[in-house]
């Protein structure tokens, strides 16, 4: 079983002077129009339930995620359509390599052929590459985040974050967010990282609170909904998703590449 900036914000976000929120923990600026933190609602492994529950379910409440495409899934070629369908409106479509490579020492299921042991870290450069082309041909973006499958970056001869890091804006690293410069060096950011897996939705919003209390960024990464694997319910997933559209002037909800975008820009002083 698997676990797993389209644009800069506008000039007139960066340009004018609207009100601010509490500077974020440890980042040192604040969070724009108010709002006590940014909400990343992430999705990985190409899910039919993600496309079928999900996506309906942020565009009728007006928000937008960051899809993280195993390219090899059915799910990809069989629904490229779909996929195109959610980048034309607006959500993020991330990489998370072709193959899904994780460490077979950690995980019994993991085929052979894709084991991270086993693969080296010039293969990893290229698996890593080959998606990011693949994906500019489903949506013609070019920046990109990454969600590192099942958290491991050891490949057979190195660890291959380092190789790779210069290819995106930023990491999702298990629980930890890494922001990329132009020379490829990584920052860690400050986040509150979550993995929903058959969470309430009383349980998801609590997260979002916790973290707006110290202004800190919240990353959720789910894999199914309303089915699949590693579950969260449709009512659960669609709870928190009303609650983000509800009490937006509080949170920040946007694809994972807008924010660290937001995070980067303000990090270079050009706020």
């Amino acid at each position: 079983m698997q676990t797993t900036v389209l644009a800069v914000l506008a000039a007139a976000l960066l340009s004018t002077a609207p009100a601010v929120g509490a500077a974020p923990d440890g980042l040192g600026f604040q969070w724009p129009h108010g709002q006590k933190t940014a909400v990343s609602l992430g999705y990985d492994d190409a899910l039919d339930t993600q496309l079928d529950h999900v996506i309906p379910a942020l565009d009728r409440a007006g928000l937008k995620g960051s899809f993280y495409l195993q390219l090899s899934s059915p799910a990809v070629e069989r629904r490229l359509d779909a996929w195109r369908a959610a980048a034309r409106n607006g959500h993020e479509l991330g990489n998370h390599s072709l193959f899904h490579q994780c460490s077979g020492r950690a995980a019994a299921w993991v085929r052979p052929q894709r084991d991270l042991d086993t693969t080296s870290v010039a293969q990893m450069q290229d698996q890593l590459a080959l998606a990011n082309t693949m994906l500019y041909a489903i949506d013609g973006q070019r920046e990109r985040t990454f969600t590192v499958p099942c958290g491991s970056t050891q490949a057979g001869d190195g660890d291959y974050l380092p190789a790779v890091a210069g290819s995106f804006v930023a990491v999702k690293h298990g629980g930890t967010l890494l922001l990329a410069a132009a020379n490829g060096a990584l920052r860690t950011i400050p986040v509150d990282a979550y993995a929903p897996n058959g969470h309430s939705g009383k349980q998801l919003i609590a997260m979002v609170e916790k973290a707006a209390a110290r202004g800190r960024l919240v990353t959720f990464t789910f894999h199914g909904v309303g089915g699949e694997h590693l579950a969260t319910s449709s009512a659960a997933h669609d709870e928190l998703v009303q609650y983000l559209a509800a009490h937006r002037q509080h949170y920040w909800t946007d694809t994972l590449l807008n924010i660290m975008t937001y995070v980067r820009q303000q990090d270079r002083g050009d706020d």
